[in-house]
């Protein structure tokens, strides 16, 4: 079919695809370059697997080391399972384009995308989201799309697109927005409390460009797009009509009980009555297949609950007013012996969440394409299955629970204290116990409630809430705090966290085609008028960080001291740092800069290992009196410890303010003197003088002063 390369300009850079000469066995593979920075997309499908009653779509997405010219961390020196920004990634390039596959096609479906090249400037998860959606525009697959992609930034006060990581340092913006040329249909935002106007117009700016890269891949296709041989199979009226005269009202009687699970056990009763009648279990030729009859009641089911919210109703009773939350329930300190604790519950969802504090040891560090570095903050979020009443297999953390706790760790971050404030390493875990509809942001309010209970000092309470959606034709309904099932059969999820300030954090999951930029300012609204509700009830129960920290938490002390006293404050071997931390019980912890962290659970420890550390890296000043010990005794004159690690020569005409034959007759090894620096050569030398300490103390010495000081007495 030959290749075939297109390009226009975004950003200021040039955004190239390109087909037809790499993976070509694949039914739809793209080559997308920006700047440097190069991703492959290779689309495949297989035919439906027998029984498959969902749509098995598979997204990857890897960043290969090699890509930036590394080597893979650890001691396999080859990848291993994807990273958390990867499946962050994998979860961004799935989202915007799942809705637009037709409803009846449950073919496989896998998207694999790869970097190939990172220039350490141009993110390449926007890349991968853009190839991704041209290789399954160009393949046979049926589609609706296609969609691209931008980044939006925000570096003093102006939009930026697509911006550079060195240009991500200065933003209090990062919008990952996704559409296609009717509109937008994915959000994903972390924000430093910025206004709905701002958030607005971000997303405004962002969708022109996206309708460009649409634009250019639907170039691409004209040139080397795949006809789709894909056809939607005929429904079966007779099932349907069945389902519905059997289901129909007893459905729409059971969606009106307010609780969830006495809702769910009326519905499971339907349903299985529908079953026993339709496609018995035991019976060898059933009417209909099992899994036919399950469709037609899943249909069945989604239009109930659309035609009970269109007429303005709710399963629990709840009106459509914006600030139409279920009851609240806030509670802190529920826990003994933890650093910080919350029970947040919003009627059937609830979370409890648990602050941990740690030292500059407990940073996780994050190696990936880019240099490698380390984070202060982190939110994890569990969603184990007694949450939803369900017995399901128990493994580590899947795609869902990455992207629930990232997207509550970055609504938490924008209020978080500067490390110069507040040293600690934060850990938040949020365990859902109950789940019905949009725990993370239960995770969000769980965390500002934890966090302040463990007195963080942040600098505004967050809290989160799901604005959901349901269109027909005209008519359209927006409603406040979501439940499970308003989720899974309406047309839109949007998140919205923030301040009384601002907006901190925002995902839009998108069932319909596209929301329109009047939408997006109306649920901005809609959810900020809640929050301030949610705000006030989570206040009653704490009003303000608590002024101290656990006291089971470890205490960190600060200090600066200048970078080239770092080796001496180490001392060789690492003799320095042990021996403090072995008088004290306190660990010692040094950055590059100089920044020294004392921490310690007890604080009189933590204060005493700060002296010695200050003692260490004391700068010996001309004019100052020190207490040193004699460590050295010379015909000439006596060496003097006066700050660890930094000896002085007191000469012996500066021994006494009298004449002495000896040395020794003032002082030995081991003695402590009191002592001023007299001099610093050009060489660091310290001249130390005893007579001038006499001198300044008034009067001459008498014999009895001029005996040697005894050994053993503290330094000062």
């Amino acid at each position: 079919m030959g290749m075939h390369k297109v390009e226009t300009e975004i950003g200021g850079r040039t955004l190239s695809l390109e087909s037809g000469r790499l993976a070509k066995l694949a039914h739809g593979s793209v080559l997308v370059q920006y700047g440097d920075t190069v991703v492959l997309a290779a689309a495949c499908t297989a035919d439906p697997r027998p029984g498959l009653d969902f749509f098995p779509l598979q997204v990857d997405y890897r960043e290969k080391t090699q890509a930036a010219g590394k080597f893979p961390g650890g001691f396999f020196k080859r990848e291993g399972r994807p990273t958390q920004k990867e499946i962050l990634t994998m979860r961004m390039i799935d989202r915007p384009m799942r809705p637009l596959f037709p409803k009846e096609f449950v073919d496989e479906v896998q998207i694999h995308t790869s970097v190939l090249a990172a220039d350490l400037e141009n993110d390449p998860d926007i890349l991968a989201m853009v190839a991704a959606s041209a290789s399954v525009a160009i393949s046979k697959l049926p589609w609706d799309g296609p969609t691209g992609s931008v980044r939006v930034g925000r570096v003093e006060g102006k939009f930026i697109l697509n911006p550079t990581h060195g240009q991500m340092e200065f933003s209090d913006l990062d919008l990952v927005l996704a559409g296609h040329a009717d509109g937008v249909n994915m959000i994903e935002i972390g924000a430093r409390e910025l206004s709905d106007e701002v958030v607005a117009d971000a997303i405004a700016f962002g969708f022109e460009s996206i309708k460009k890269i649409v634009k250019l891949i639907d170039e691409l296709v004209a040139k080397c797009g795949q006809p789709t041989v894909w056809k939607a199979p005929e429904p079966n009226a007779e099932l349907i009509d069945r389902v519905n005269k059997l289901a129909a009202s007893e459905l729409r009687e059971a969606k009106a009980i307010v609780g969830k699970q006495e809702r769910n056990e009326k519905v499971d009763g339907v349903k299985t009555r529908v079953f026993d009648e339709l496609s018995p279990k035991d019976a060898k030729a059933p009417p209909f297949e099992r899994n036919a009859v399950k469709a037609a009641l899943h249909d069945l089911e989604e239009e109930v609950i659309r035609e009970l919210i269109l007429s303005g109703k709710r399963s629990d009773g709840r009106g459509m007013g914006e600030t139409e939350i279920r009851p609240l329930e806030c509670e802190v300190a529920v826990l003994p012996r933890v650093h910080g604790s919350a029970i947040f519950s919003r009627g059937e969802t609830q979370a409890l969440v648990v602050t941990t504090l740690g030292t500059v040891r407990d940073e996780q560090i994050v190696d990936g394409l880019i240099e490698e570095y380390s984070k202060k903050f982190m939110l994890h979020y569990n969603f184990p299955p007694y949450s939803v009443g369900e017995v399901r297999r128990i493994m580590g953390p899947g795609r869902r629970e990455i992207g629930h706790g990232s997207l509550a760790e970055r609504s938490l971050e924008a209020v978080l204290p500067s490390p110069d404030v507040f040293p600690y390493t934060i850990r938040l875990v949020s365990d859902i116990l109950e789940s019905n509809g949009s725990s993370s942001m239960a995770s969000v309010c769980g965390g500002t409630l934890a966090l302040m209970d463990a007195g963080v000092p942040i600098t505004q309470p967050v809290a989160g809430i799901s604005i959901g959606m349901v269109a027909d034709g005209d008519k359209r309904v927006m409603f406040t705090d979501i439940l499970g099932e308003e989720d899974h059969f309406g047309d839109m999820d949007f998140k919205v966290a923030g301040t009384q300030r601002g907006i901190t954090g925002v995902q839009l999951d998108l069932k319909t085609r596209a929301l329109s930029q009047e939408i997006i300012v109306e649920v901005l609204a809609r959810a900020k008028a809640a929050r301030m509700e949610i705000l006030k009830q989570m206040l009653k129960a704490i009003p303000r960080p608590r002024a101290a920290i656990s006291d089971h938490a470890p205490r960190i002390l600060t200090i600066h001291i200048p970078p080239d006293k770092i080796g001496k404050l180490i001392g060789p071997g690492g003799k320095g740092i042990k021996k403090i931390e072995a008088d004290t019980g306190a660990k010692v912890e040094i950055e590059d800069d100089g920044t020294v962290y004392v921490s310690c659970l007890s604080m009189e420890a933590a204060e005493r290992a700060q002296s010695m550390v200050e003692a260490v890296t004391a700068e010996v000043k001309v004019g100052k009196t020190y207490t040193g010990r004699v460590t050295t005794i010379k015909d000439f004159g006596a060496f003097i410890e006066v700050t660890p690690g930094q000896d002085g020569l007191c000469h012996i005409s500066e021994l006494s303010d009298g004449y002495i034959k000896s040395v020794e007759e003032v002082c030995k090894i081991g003695d402590t003197l009191k002592v001023k620096v007299i001099n610093i050569d050009d060489h660091g030398r310290v001249k130390l003088s005893r007579k001038a300490v006499l001198q300044d103390e008034g009067g001459s010495e008498s014999d009895e002063e001029k005996q040697p000081v005894a050994s053993g007495s503290e330094g000062g």
